[in-house]
């Protein structure tokens, strides 16, 4: 199983840019396919975007295409998420999560098995 920790959250002003990141261990990183999604109390945890486990394939909600930009180094086992242009409504928990196994860019939630603790983004207006 793939252990993950994010890092990167914090408080920015609505137009700014924040990068998320996301450290795993194990040896199986590179053949996982890896995500992020997010989560607002009260309402349902929500994919943000993923990538296939070669880095040559991304899928992104429909909220922030065009605005985030998730990447993965595989030798530094990481994954990242670059979020530009903010919105008050980017603000959640993301989570950083791992589809082992899955070489496509996956958005299904029961593929992602291996969760992070999350990092809270708070997007001010």
């Amino acid at each position: 199983q793939v252990q993950l920790v994010e890092s990167g959250g914090g408080l920015v002003q609505a137009g700014g840019s924040l990068r998320l990141s996301c450290a795993a261990s194990g040896r199986t990183f590179s053949t996982c396919a890896m995500g992020w999604f997010r989560h607002v109390s009260g309402k349902e945890r929500e994919f943000v975007a993923s990538i296939s486990w070669s880095g040559r394939l991304t899928n992104y909600a429909d909220s922030v295409k065009g605005r985030f930009t998730i990447s993965r180094d595989n030798p530094k086992n990481t994954v990242y998420l670059q979020m530009n242009s903010l919105k008050p409504e980017d603000t959640a928990v993301y989570y950083c999560t791992a589809a082992p196994y899955i070489s496509e860019a996956t958005s299904r939630p029961a593929d992602f098995l291996s969760w992070g603790q999350g990092t809270q983004v708070t997007v001010s207006s």
